[in-house]
């Protein structure tokens, strides 16, 4: 069962919500009212799931679940009076995996987290892709750089320019990448 932390940011008390969690079998490492500890909160009790209790998400909660998404993210629930559609998309633009308006039933607690488990775990699978379409890119523009340097240069053709990447990279066991930034570093280094 994931450890949960939950966030009162609502003048009502949260008791109901707690106990209805350890009914479950969840663990609920503490609960923290308002949003503004939010990130100490995370990074202290480590949980697997934050569950935010609040009557609208405020601008301050949106910028508190952002930089929650940016800097230690997690599956975020959020149960909320307020079922403006502005608002919702805000709160899942700052990472909030589950929206559940007026909906804090006992018996639905389980199905919800699990959807923001997996939700939360798609968009980490996406995200990592991402990251390495990133650095493809990123790396093969090193490659041209450094190609063209070697072209400039040494009057290389292009195939003749990746051909000598190409070997250099097997001779010292490194990446092709690695061996271009190490070209271009030298160049720079060189003038």
């Amino acid at each position: 069962m994931p450890r949960i932390l939950l966030i009162n940011d609502t003048a009502k008390p949260i008791g109901d919500l707690r106990d209805a969690l350890v009914d479950a079998g969840h663990e609920v490492l503490g609960v923290v009212d308002g949003v503004s500890a939010l990130l100490k909160a995370v990074e202290t009790h480590l949980p697997d799931v934050v569950i935010l209790d609040v009557d609208s998400p405020s601008r301050d909660a949106l910028e508190q679940l952002a930089m929650l998404h940016r800097h230690a993210p997690r599956p975020v629930v959020m149960f909320s009076a307020n079922g403006d559609e502005q608002l919702i998309r805000a709160a899942v633009g700052a990472g909030v995996a589950a929206y559940v308006v007026d909906g804090l039933s006992p018996s639905r607690l389980h199905p919800i987290i699990q959807v923001a488990l997996a939700r939360f775990e798609q968009e980490s699978q996406l995200r990592q892709q991402l990251e390495g379409v990133q650095q493809q890119l990123q790396d093969r523009k090193l490659i041209d750089q450094a190609k063209g340097l070697l072209m400039e240069k040494r009057g290389m053709s292009e195939r003749d320019a990746y051909a000598a990447l190409r070997q250099q990279a097997m001779r010292q066991n490194l990446k092709l990448a690695d061996v271009a930034r190490r070209i271009l570093s030298m160049a720079d280094l060189l003038g």
